[in-house]
């Protein structure tokens, strides 16, 4: 049974219960996901955030079942909208895919059609989804250029994606996840390719389209500065399982689990001496095709136990809508001022 964390009691928007993935086309099954449980209210932005090999990407993708099927063992509940997305038919599915959740990918340049231009590729979505004409298609997408601040919109309509810029690509990619009006956005790292400027211009644009859309957002990022700004929520993946969850200033101010506090430490920080090193996390993640039997992080964390080795820590409450699966929550709690 999985351990609740107490929070609003509005039904969530999305509802992941027990998501495991499993990729089987190796010499050996590869459980990338094993059990997550995460829960998005409508105008929420939940951020995913751990090393990469964690399992965010791979759980954002599930969400809209872009695993091969062959090859791809995916177990446990997705509901999105009241729709459980792991039972729906092919049909349903390209419905589902662009008019109820739509994803922003890591790269627009590989996301992209490179053979036609970005505006007839969000018309082409438009019409797929909505029985409207080219030319009301066009003209939506022409809105969304405008909302998203391309320059010169009504021109780079007519643009092929090698003709745009890094930020600009990643602008129109943004529209065509929006043509269609999803309700729920997956955006997968969406600003790794840019430059410290424009990562930030996104940031902000995606914070105040998601405000004004009302949109939930599940945010997968291994910045956790991004994650600050961008989230109301954020849950901390290692191994493929959720490790701590909670609000995002929560989080960063009162982190409860090792590996959280470990990234936070690894990071640049304004109090940071100049010239300083950076802290570091011991040790490399573990092979997620031969898990041990404990808790994943025990063999890098500094305050493992022997317990730690041999039991599999459920998630535990910490106060309202914050819980961290670990066993050593006594020795990570805020120590009372003398």
């Amino acid at each position: 049974m999985r351990a609740a964390v107490g929070g609003p009691t509005e039904a969530p928007f999305v509802d992941i219960q027990g998501l495991t993935v499993t990729f089987t086309g190796g010499r050996k099954p590869v459980q990338a996901v094993g059990g997550v449980d995460l829960q998005v209210r409508r105008g929420e932005v939940v951020a995913l955030i751990g090393e990469s090999g964690s399992g965010k990407s791979v759980t954002l993708r599930s969400l809209l079942r872009l695993h091969p099927p062959r090859r791809t063992q995916i177990g446990g509940r997705m509901l999105v909208g009241g729709q459980d997305v792991l039972a729906l038919p092919p049909a349903q599915l390209a419905d589902y895919r662009g008019r109820v959740a739509s994803m922003i990918f890591q790269e627009p340049l590989l996301a992209l059609d490179p053979v036609y231009t970005v505006g007839a590729q969000i018309v082409e979505s438009i019409r797929r989804h909505e029985d409207v004409s080219r030319d009301a298609a066009r003209a939506r997408a022409l809105e969304l250029f405008e909302r998203v601040r391309i320059p010169s919109p009504a021109r780079r309509l007519d643009a092929y994606p090698h003709e745009m810029s890094g930020g600009m690509r990643q602008r129109a990619m943004i529209a065509l996840a929006l043509a269609c009006r999803p309700q729920l956005l997956l955006a997968d790292e969406p600003t790794t390719a840019l430059d410290a400027t424009v990562q930030i211009q996104v940031l902000l644009l995606l914070r105040e389209l998601q405000r004004e859309l009302g949109l939930a957002v599940v945010f997968v990022t291994h910045d956790i500065g991004a994650a600050v700004e961008v989230a109301d929520r954020i849950a901390v993946m290692y191994a493929g399982r959720i490790v701590e969850e909670g609000p995002a200033r929560v989080l960063i101010r009162e982190p409860r689990h090792p590996y959280t506090m470990a990234l936070l430490q690894s990071r640049a920080h304004g109090a940071m001496a100049k010239g300083g090193r950076l802290a570091t996390i011991p040790g490399a993640p573990p092979d997620l095709a031969a898990l041990p039997p404990g808790c994943a992080f025990a063999e890098r964390c500094a305050l493992a136990a022997d317990a730690c080795h041999q039991t599999r820590p459920e998630l535990i409450p910490l106060a309202p809508d914050h819980g961290a699966r670990c066993l050593r929550t006594d020795a990570t709690a805020p120590r009372a001022a003398a």
